[in-house]
């Protein structure tokens, strides 16, 4: 086995938290066909997990993620420094209040990116938004479905933190309203066993028609 294409997949599953095969063969460099060798050999030493996921109309698509076993490959420190942290924040601080400072990571995430969304039509704001995320490590799809625009997240970097600390899922979703200037609504999770998270935004809260990204 190529000790390098098996890093980088591995490397690649960790930034991006869910990857579909040509997803994977892309970031390697080499054919969808070798990336299945190196997954099924991934697979039997319990370093990758996979599931199907819906993506839009078609079959369910595989993606695959690191198994808990495949996260300890990694230093830990700044996971286990994030959960001490995060320990005693919620010790000290009132719930409200802990609900507040996640709501202003994600502010300030999101005014980190405004200037690439100012002035653009909801539209060019959508498939700009879907591009911030994926950068984040949330693998996101933007569509229109009937009277809404429906967000799917099918990876979430904060995935293995949230767990036992579920006030960091509102970044995604506080991040998201602010960028667009719109209220949104949290229907799926992916901590509560969902295949993704999904956001869904009125269209009757849109200042102008919005077609499909």
């Amino acid at each position: 086995m190529t000790t390098g294409t098996r890093d980088t997949i591995l490397r690649t599953l960790r930034a991006r938290g869910h990857c579909t095969i040509n997803q994977l063969a892309e970031a390697a460099g080499v054919s969808p066909v070798s990336v299945r060798h190196h997954l099924a050999n991934l697979q039997a030493e319990s370093l990758i997990q996979a599931e199907e996921a819906r993506h839009g109309v078609g079959r369910p698509r595989l993606v695959f993620s690191l198994s808990d076993t495949g996260m300890d490959q990694f230093p830990g420190r700044y996971y286990r420094l994030t959960m001490r942290l995060l320990d005693e924040l919620k010790e000290r601080m009132p719930e409200a209040e802990l609900g507040q400072l996640f709501a202003g990571v994600a502010q300030a995430m999101a005014e980190t990116y405004a200037s690439q969304l100012e002035g653009l039509p909801l539209a060019l704001r959508l498939e700009r938004l879907r591009t911030l995320l994926n950068e984040e490590g949330f693998d996101a799809d933007i569509g229109v479905e009937g009277e809404r625009v429906v967000i799917r997240e099918l990876s979430c970097p904060y995935f293995r933190i949230g767990r036992q600390h579920r006030e960091v899922c509102m970044i995604d979703q506080s991040f998201i309203a602010t960028a667009l200037s719109l209220p949104v609504e949290k229907i799926t999770c992916l901590l509560d066993g969902d295949v993704n998270c999904t956001f869904s935004i009125p269209m009757s809260a849109a200042p102008e028609e919005v077609s499909k990204p």
